[in-house]
Protein backbone atom coordinates (compact mmCIF):
# COMPACT_ATOMS: atom_id res chain seq x y z
CA UNK A 1 0.00 0.00 0.00
CA UNK A 2 0.96 3.80 -0.21
CA UNK A 3 -0.87 6.73 0.55
CA UNK A 4 -1.14 9.83 -1.37
CA UNK A 5 -2.56 12.81 1.16
CA UNK A 6 -1.72 16.27 2.45
CA UNK A 7 -1.22 15.38 5.85
CA UNK A 8 -2.08 19.09 7.24
CA UNK A 9 -5.49 19.10 5.74
CA UNK A 10 -8.72 17.60 7.61
CA UNK A 11 -9.05 14.56 5.54
CA UNK A 12 -5.21 14.05 5.33
CA UNK A 13 -4.81 14.68 8.86
CA UNK A 14 -7.66 11.84 9.19
CA UNK A 15 -5.96 9.18 7.63
CA UNK A 16 -3.08 9.92 9.41
CA UNK A 17 -3.81 9.95 12.97
CA UNK A 18 -6.07 6.11 12.21
CA UNK A 19 -3.20 4.87 10.83
CA UNK A 20 -1.62 5.92 14.45
CA UNK A 21 -4.20 4.73 15.98
CA UNK A 22 -3.66 1.56 14.29
CA UNK A 23 -0.08 1.35 14.51
CA UNK A 24 -0.25 0.37 11.01
CA UNK A 25 3.16 1.86 8.85
CA UNK A 26 2.56 2.73 5.28
CA UNK A 27 5.01 4.69 2.92
CA UNK A 28 3.54 8.20 2.14
CA UNK A 29 4.20 10.55 -0.54
CA UNK A 30 2.96 14.23 0.03
CA UNK A 31 0.81 16.06 -2.25
CA UNK A 32 1.31 19.65 -2.74
CA UNK A 33 -2.42 21.23 -2.92
CA UNK A 34 -1.57 24.95 -2.72
CA UNK A 35 0.99 24.42 -6.21
CA UNK A 36 -1.96 22.05 -7.57
CA UNK A 37 -0.30 19.03 -8.06
CA UNK A 38 -3.43 17.43 -7.40
CA UNK A 39 -4.84 18.50 -10.42
CA UNK A 40 -1.98 17.26 -12.11
CA UNK A 41 -2.70 14.33 -15.02
CA UNK A 42 -0.77 11.89 -13.15
CA UNK A 43 -2.52 12.56 -9.65
CA UNK A 44 -6.04 12.59 -11.65
CA UNK A 45 -5.12 9.37 -13.19
CA UNK A 46 -5.39 8.23 -9.34
CA UNK A 47 -8.63 9.84 -8.39
CA UNK A 48 -10.21 11.65 -11.07
CA UNK A 49 -11.84 14.32 -8.55
CA UNK A 50 -8.81 15.68 -7.48
CA UNK A 51 -8.77 15.24 -3.46
CA UNK A 52 -6.46 13.99 -1.04
CA UNK A 53 -5.92 11.50 0.34
CA UNK A 54 -5.90 8.87 -2.45
CA UNK A 55 -4.36 5.14 -0.69
CA UNK A 56 -2.69 2.78 -3.79
CA UNK A 57 -3.98 -1.00 -2.92
CA UNK A 58 -1.42 -3.77 -3.09
CA UNK A 59 -3.16 -5.00 -6.29
CA UNK A 60 -2.46 -1.33 -8.19
CA UNK A 61 -5.80 0.00 -7.86
CA UNK A 62 -6.78 3.18 -5.61
CA UNK A 63 -9.38 3.95 -2.95
CA UNK A 64 -10.04 7.82 -2.56
CA UNK A 65 -12.37 9.57 0.48
CA UNK A 66 -11.22 9.31 4.30
CA UNK A 67 -13.75 7.57 5.59
CA UNK A 68 -13.76 5.05 2.91
CA UNK A 69 -9.87 4.50 3.55
CA UNK A 70 -10.03 4.11 7.39
CA UNK A 71 -12.75 1.79 6.82
CA UNK A 72 -10.34 -0.36 4.73
CA UNK A 73 -7.95 -0.27 7.15
CA UNK A 74 -10.00 -0.92 9.89
CA UNK A 75 -10.92 -4.15 8.22
CA UNK A 76 -7.51 -5.47 7.14
CA UNK A 77 -6.89 -4.55 11.32
CA UNK A 78 -9.62 -4.69 13.21
CA UNK A 79 -8.36 -3.91 16.72
CA UNK A 80 -8.17 -1.29 18.04
CA UNK A 81 -11.83 -1.25 16.98
CA UNK A 82 -13.15 2.52 15.90
CA UNK A 83 -16.37 1.79 13.24
CA UNK A 84 -17.98 -0.41 16.09
CA UNK A 85 -18.40 -4.49 16.71
CA UNK A 86 -22.75 -4.53 16.82
CA UNK A 87 -25.28 -3.63 14.00
CA UNK A 88 -26.26 -0.79 16.61
CA UNK A 89 -23.08 0.75 17.46
CA UNK A 90 -21.93 0.57 13.45
CA UNK A 91 -24.68 2.01 12.99
CA UNK A 92 -24.59 4.73 15.33
CA UNK A 93 -21.25 5.41 14.45
CA UNK A 94 -21.68 6.25 10.91
CA UNK A 95 -24.76 8.47 12.22
CA UNK A 96 -22.31 10.96 14.12
CA UNK A 97 -19.82 10.45 11.76
CA UNK A 98 -22.31 11.54 8.68
CA UNK A 99 -23.62 14.45 11.69
CA UNK A 100 -19.71 15.69 11.72
CA UNK A 101 -18.68 15.62 8.33
CA UNK A 102 -22.32 16.95 6.63
CA UNK A 103 -23.27 19.68 9.87
CA UNK A 104 -19.79 20.74 10.32
CA UNK A 105 -16.62 19.59 8.20
CA UNK A 106 -18.25 20.60 5.42
CA UNK A 107 -19.71 24.16 6.32
CA UNK A 108 -16.26 24.49 7.92
CA UNK A 109 -14.52 23.64 4.62
CA UNK A 110 -16.60 26.29 2.43
CA UNK A 111 -16.30 29.23 4.78
CA UNK A 112 -12.67 29.05 4.45
CA UNK A 113 -12.60 28.47 1.13
CA UNK A 114 -15.51 31.49 -0.29
CA UNK A 115 -13.99 33.52 2.68
CA UNK A 116 -10.40 33.11 2.26
CA UNK A 117 -10.18 32.76 -1.20
CA UNK A 118 -7.43 30.45 -0.95
CA UNK A 119 -8.06 28.61 -4.01
CA UNK A 120 -9.63 31.24 -6.12
CA UNK A 121 -6.72 30.25 -8.77
CA UNK A 122 -8.96 27.63 -9.59
CA UNK A 123 -12.33 27.54 -8.04
CA UNK A 124 -15.13 30.09 -8.27
CA UNK A 125 -15.48 31.81 -4.92
CA UNK A 126 -18.84 33.33 -3.05
CA UNK A 127 -17.77 35.65 0.03
CA UNK A 128 -21.55 35.31 1.19
CA UNK A 129 -21.49 31.88 0.82
CA UNK A 130 -18.85 31.56 2.98
CA UNK A 131 -20.06 34.18 5.53
CA UNK A 132 -23.32 31.75 5.45
CA UNK A 133 -21.34 28.59 5.94
CA UNK A 134 -19.75 30.17 8.82
CA UNK A 135 -23.09 30.39 10.18
CA UNK A 136 -23.93 26.99 10.05
CA UNK A 137 -21.08 25.25 11.34
CA UNK A 138 -21.63 28.04 14.44
CA UNK A 139 -24.98 26.73 14.47
CA UNK A 140 -23.71 22.87 14.23
CA UNK A 141 -21.23 23.30 17.26
CA UNK A 142 -23.24 24.64 19.26
CA UNK A 143 -25.65 21.89 18.91
CA UNK A 144 -22.29 19.29 19.63
CA UNK A 145 -21.39 21.45 22.33
CA UNK A 146 -24.98 20.27 24.14
CA UNK A 147 -24.60 16.55 23.24
CA UNK A 148 -20.72 16.99 24.80
CA UNK A 149 -22.67 17.90 27.91
CA UNK A 150 -23.65 15.07 28.82
CA UNK A 151 -21.53 12.58 26.93
CA UNK A 152 -17.83 12.05 27.23
CA UNK A 153 -17.48 11.32 23.72
CA UNK A 154 -20.01 11.08 21.01
CA UNK A 155 -21.04 7.39 22.05
CA UNK A 156 -20.93 8.18 25.82
CA UNK A 157 -17.37 6.75 26.71
CA UNK A 158 -17.00 4.33 23.64
CA UNK A 159 -14.34 6.35 21.80
CA UNK A 160 -14.95 5.89 17.84
CA UNK A 161 -13.98 7.39 14.57
CA UNK A 162 -16.13 10.54 14.77
CA UNK A 163 -14.82 11.47 17.55
CA UNK A 164 -11.38 11.28 15.73
CA UNK A 165 -12.87 13.11 13.32
CA UNK A 166 -14.78 16.37 15.16
CA UNK A 167 -11.66 16.57 16.66
CA UNK A 168 -9.60 17.56 13.46
CA UNK A 169 -12.57 19.58 12.39
CA UNK A 170 -11.97 21.57 15.73
CA UNK A 171 -8.66 22.25 15.64
CA UNK A 172 -8.84 23.14 11.97
CA UNK A 173 -11.71 25.64 11.99
CA UNK A 174 -9.64 27.79 14.67
CA UNK A 175 -6.54 27.55 11.87
CA UNK A 176 -8.99 28.94 9.35
CA UNK A 177 -10.61 31.86 11.83
CA UNK A 178 -13.46 29.64 12.97
CA UNK A 179 -13.06 29.10 17.27
CA UNK A 180 -15.52 26.58 18.30
CA UNK A 181 -13.34 26.68 21.53
CA UNK A 182 -15.54 28.77 23.55
CA UNK A 183 -17.88 26.40 23.71
CA UNK A 184 -16.97 24.85 27.31
CA UNK A 185 -18.15 20.81 25.91
CA UNK A 186 -16.44 21.39 23.09
CA UNK A 187 -13.40 22.50 24.52
CA UNK A 188 -13.20 19.96 27.00
CA UNK A 189 -13.84 17.32 24.87
CA UNK A 190 -11.13 18.87 22.16
CA UNK A 191 -8.71 18.91 24.93
CA UNK A 192 -9.04 14.90 25.42
CA UNK A 193 -8.95 13.83 22.29
CA UNK A 194 -6.14 15.56 20.92
CA UNK A 195 -3.82 14.38 24.29
CA UNK A 196 -3.72 10.87 22.55
CA UNK A 197 -0.94 9.84 21.05
CA UNK A 198 -2.21 9.11 17.89
CA UNK A 199 -2.32 12.87 17.48
CA UNK A 200 0.74 13.49 18.71
CA UNK A 201 3.45 14.83 15.70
Amino acid sequence: MHLYTQSRSPNGQRVNVFLKEKGIEIPITEIDLRGAENLSEEYLKKNPFGRVPVLELDDGSYLAESQAICLFLERTQPAPNLFGDTADEQAKIEMWARRVELNLLIPVAQAFRNSSGFFKDREKCVAEWGEVSAEIARAAAVLFDGHLSMSRYLMGDRYSIPDMTLAIVIGFAKDVGQDFLDLPNLARFHREVTTRPAFQS
